[in-house]
């Protein structure tokens, strides 16, 4: 019988959707954007936050801002992942995607994202054809990504319409990063805070 599991109000929860293809999708045009996709060459762990946090803190996004240098390091600068900035005219960084080679034959879409001012602006669709082009052009088996009940209400549902298909579920629980001072207490306000933040 199901119930429910209490979680502390400095916690939270959220249902984690594992999503992949195994076959490489037809191949279409990439959709014209006025944006473009800059390769990031080893960025510096600070550069790298500054645009992790822009995209992700509307979705409670903190691994990368707990990280030290190092640890941070070791993964963004490692040859086997991919990291470009997706750049408006003006030359500013306003998307992340981050592709990872690491396990043999697969390519995780790690993070891919574009800041909130462009939501519903369809440059999710470029964003997802540069992904596809640059992931299944290194020759894999599979591409696979992960989402969870905290992100954008239309991610599952875009993940899916780009191709990918929901192969597991898990339940992730972990410290809310407005409680612990890595975000501002104001951050994701569809997401309610229960505790007290620390700062």
């Amino acid at each position: 019988m199901a119930g429910l599991i209490p979680v502390p109000a400095n916690e939270l929860a959220t249902i984690v959707t594992t999503l992949e293809m195994r076959n490489r999708p037809p191949l279409r045009p990439i959709p014209a954007a006025r944006l473009r996709l800059v390769a990031w060459h080893q960025p510096t762990p600070e550069k790298y936050r500054v645009l992790f946090r822009r995209i992700g803190a509307p979705w409670l996004w903190f691994s990368r801002l707990v990280m030290d240098d190092a640890v941070l390091s070791g993964i963004i600068h490692d040859p086997a992942v991919s990291i470009f900035a997706a750049v408006d005219a003006g030359g500013m960084e306003v998307g992340m995607l981050e592709l990872d080679f690491r396990r043999a034959g697969e390519c995780a879409l790690s993070y891919f994202g574009l800041i909130p001012e462009l939501a519903g602006q369809r440059l999710g669709r470029w964003l997802m054809a540069e992904a596809m082009a640059r992931a299944w052009a290194k020759g894999v088996e599979r591409v696979w990504v992960n989402t969870c009940t905290l992100d954008h209400p239309s991610a599952l549902g875009f993940y899916r319409a780009s191709g990918f298909t929901a192969v597991s579920r898990t339940i992730e629980t972990f410290p809310d990063p407005r409680v612990i001072g890595i975000l501002p207490p104001e951050a994701a306000p569809q997401i309610p805070l229960l505790a007290t933040s620390r700062r």
